[in-house]
């Protein structure tokens, strides 16, 4: 029986607490990518073992910056997260050195199918991994047998992905992420290519991607009237993709991602019809796979 392995990750940017200072402020290091310039001033939550503190990220007012302080960004070694302790005494009793920061920041509605939220990298590819396994429960089983992944730790090196294709060795893996949208202002076309939100599901075609499985996605998602866009990656994608393609002795590998504008800030945007259609694709994917099905690259 082939086996096919469905991941989205569920990790998402964040920070983590390393300092105290005897005044009671925090300092703190970067989790994944961030855009240190948009950091300041945001209100956080602090994970800690008793549960989570409130906090907002410091730095001093535009007020009284010097000219030189206000011609580049503020770096995150110069800021700090304020929880209102009085000293570090008062702190140490509230957090711990190591605890996990992340963005207040949840989800709304715009118009229309439009939602944004922190986090969409890749929250929303783990729901639509959830609907696609939603839609394989209608009707007869498929023929291959699926293994839905909610991995972690992709920002910092698709370190989940690679333990879990380890294990569960599949047949087939898939992916599932987001990627850049570049229908807003100050994205270059001729440079980042042509991605819409609200134009379909992306499936990516190049050196990380099996020829194979990235047919068989096309052919699924026209067979079943599903719009879909195509992205040229000219290298290993960057998301856990990279790792399934090279588990063990090889993996055939596809990656299907959701349109995202503003990526890795607290206010990424997405299309949820996008996502749906994410899902309906890759059950239509896996309802075609067959047991004596070739995925060898030649």
């Amino acid at each position: 029986t082939p086996r096919v392995m469905l991941a989205g990750h569920c990790d998402e940017l964040g920070f983590q607490l390393h300092y105290v200072d005897d005044d009671g402020f925090l300092y703190f290091l970067p989790l994944g990518g961030h855009d240190q310039g948009i950091v300041p001033g945001r209100r956080v939550t602090i994970h800690t073992a008793k549960g989570p503190v409130p906090g907002v990220i410091g730095k001093k007012p535009i007020h009284l910056m010097s000219d030189e302080d206000r011609k580049s960004p503020w770096k995150i070694k110069n800021l700090w997260i304020d929880i209102g302790a009085k000293d570090k005494k008062r702190a140490l009793e509230l957090v711990q050195i190591g605890d996990p920061v992340t963005y207040e920041e949840t989800f709304r509605e715009l118009d229309g199918d439009i939602a944004v939220a922190r986090g969409f990298d890749d929250k929303i590819g783990v729901f639509a991994v959830g609907h696609a396994l939603q839609l394989l429960r209608e009707g007869p089983p498929p023929e291959a047998a699926v293994f839905a992944v909610s991995t972690v730790q992709e920002e910092i090196g698709l370190r989940g992905a690679r333990t879990a294709a380890f294990g569960i060795d599949p047949t087939v893996g898939l992916a599932v992420d987001v990627t850049f949208a570049s229908d807003h202002p100050a994205v270059e076309k001729k440079e980042a290519g042509e991605i819409k939100i609200g134009a379909g599901p992306v499936i990516a075609r190049g050196p990380n991607i099996s020829h194979k499985v990235f047919t068989r996605l096309v052919e699924a998602a026209r067979e079943e009237g599903i719009p879909y866009q195509v992205e040229a990656i000219n290298r290993g994608t960057g998301t856990d993709a990279n790792v399934i393609q090279t588990t063990r002795a090889g993996v055939a590998t596809g990656l299907v991602s959701i349109p995202n504008r503003y990526m890795h800030t607290p206010a990424e945007l997405v299309s949820l019809t996008d996502a749906e259609n994410v899902g309906r694709l890759l059950a239509a994917f896996v309802r075609r796979i067959k047991p004596d099905d070739d995925w060898r690259a030649v």
